[in-house]
């Protein structure tokens, strides 16, 4: 299962239109082929997605199509539709379908980036903290401080602005808050725009009672010291090697602390970083050095090959297990083909991968038979503390789904972003419009871990570690906090057994 796909979207949300009286104005599109695309992608979706219907009925989603055609009267520059497109599919409450902006709209973005909103923050339930200020020196908004409003809006009507364009699995909206907390200025500028250029920021100061200010929106241009630190950054390019090293260590990473008899793994995808290779050394040296507790860190996982997910799963359960009890597709051919690529490699992998079963649909067999064994060499007998939160999503919540429950595993942190009852994914090709080329991401299968779970949330944790303003000011990692506690406690409960 690929990595979420729609997490592409932090680069390009930030790319919006900005005042026509500093850069010319996104083009517009007439309304008739905004219309049409808007039809054909009702019918793409119709004869491929395999779960429209699983949590919007039909007549419901028939409405929602007919109100967004409808509602198209006259033109629309590309972010504009772009809006409109994410907040239908968001109706269908499914993570890996997505709207993606063209690859046209991607070469003239930067013309359209700034000015942004100029705080990084982070969002959670109905809370906003500042992670960052871009001013230097900003005396007001530093790190760990609270924000109740923003230009007369609390967080929770903020988020309740923009949470309806973001596609999840089912109504698990921690992933929407982890979303926007990892791009709040293109996030607020995409659903907002520019009309502002200054913004009144309500935030509580640090004796607890609450102020107001205005605060420019950040333009680069006109910024000179943000300019000569750009380009003091680009005279120190690391070496090639360097930055292989760092795109290894940015994907997986293994530190012992052997003083605990600890191993904090972190791994942030399931594609790509030689995982296979890095599994089988790093349970190796555990079995070698006798290490007794793994941390295995998921909160930036979102997801990536099943493959991978697997053999990490066999290494850490003590059960037998499958994929799951359905994974299966409603269609293996592509009437609509011209427009989804690449057609031709999922075709022939749901052509050969696939059987047509009594009930209609075209199953993945294998994924619903076959019952993987706990690895034979080097399996990890110790006890077991998952990290996850929002941004845990599809291959990482297979994993965290198949262990929660066992006796020597605890799962810490937040409710993940992908689902526990099941998603649809496996195969995900693209569909690009042909009059606006915008994309929309395709999942091929459904696939449900297992059927006596609760549709519509995600894997809740043994035990809830949520984010504060205080931690954040202070630069505590709750969550790896709260699991060291865990361990120094079984660790002294065992010394006075012994004793």
């Amino acid at each position: 299962m690929r990595q979420r796909l729609f997490i592409i979207l932090f680069g390009c949300l930030t790319m919006a239109s900005v005042r026509a009286q500093q850069v010319l104005p996104l083009p517009k599109m007439p309304a008739q082929p905004l219309r049409s695309d808007l039809a054909l992608l009702q019918q793409i979706l119709e004869a491929n997605h395999p779960s429209l219907y699983w949590y919007t009925p039909k007549d419901s989603m028939d409405y929602y199509f007919r109100e967004a055609i409808n509602s198209i009267t006259d033109s629309l520059n590309e972010l504009q539709y772009k809006n409109k497109l994410a907040r239908l599919v968001a109706r269908i409450h499914c993570g890996h379908t997505a709207v993606r902006f063209s690859k046209n709209y991607g070469r003239i973005a930067n013309r359209y980036r700034y000015p942004q909103f100029p705080l990084a923050l982070k969002a959670w339930d109905d809370s906003l903290v500042v992670l960052a200020s871009v001013y230097p020196n900003d005396r007001i908004f530093k790190r760990g401080t609270i924000v109740t409003a923003i230009n007369g809006l609390a967080p929770q009507q903020l988020f309740d602005s923009i949470f309806p364009y973001i596609s999840t699995d089912g109504y698990a909206d921690n992933y929407k808050s982890q979303l926007i907390s990892g791009n709040f200025p293109g996030w607020y500028k995409t659903i907002f725009g520019d009309a502002d250029s200054v913004y009144r920021i309500t935030y509580l100061d640090s004796t607890g009672h609450e102020q107001s200010t205005a605060i420019h929106a950040y333009n680069p241009a006109k910024d000179s010291t943000h300019q000569k630190i750009e380009r003091d950054n680009r005279r120190e390019q690391p070496s090639r090697r360097t930055l292989r090293k760092l795109r290894l260590l940015n994907k997986r990473s293994l530190y012992i602390d052997t003083a605990v008899n600890t191993a904090f793994m972190r791994v942030t995808s399931f594609t790509g970083g030689r995982l296979k290779t890095f599994f089988r050394r790093s349970f190796r040296e555990l079995k070698k050095l006798g290490i007794t507790n793994l941390v295995l860190d998921l909160r930036e996982n979102g997801g990536g090959n099943v493959g991978n997910s697997i053999r990490l799963t066999e290494y850490l359960t003590d059960t037998a297990f499958r994929i799951g009890d359905t994974v299966a597709a409603i269609n293996r051919s592509f009437p609509y083909g011209r427009y989804i690529k690449p057609k031709f490699f999922f075709r022939m992998a749901m052509f050969f991968g696939s059987r047509k079963m009594d009930d209609g649909r075209f199953h993945y067999r294998r994924y619903e038979q076959h019952y993987y064994q706990p690895s034979s060499n080097n399996h990890f007998t110790g006890k077991i503390y998952l990290l996850q939160g929002g941004y845990s999503f599809s291959a990482a919540t297979m994993l965290i789904a198949q262990l929660k429950g066992q006796s020597h595993v605890t799962v810490v942190g937040e409710e993940t972003g992908g689902s526990y009852y099941g998603n649809s994914a496996m195969h995900i090709p693209t569909i690009t419009l042909p009059n606006t080329g915008i994309q929309v991401t395709l999942p091929m299968y459904r696939l449900v871990m297992d059927r006596t779970r609760d549709k519509g949330h995600g894997i809740i944790p043994d035990l809830w570690v949520k984010p504060s303003s205080y931690a954040i000011q202070q630069g505590i990692d709750l969550k790896v906090l709260r699991v060291r506690e865990l361990i120094a406690a079984g660790i002294a409960s065992t010394d006075n057994n012994r004793h």
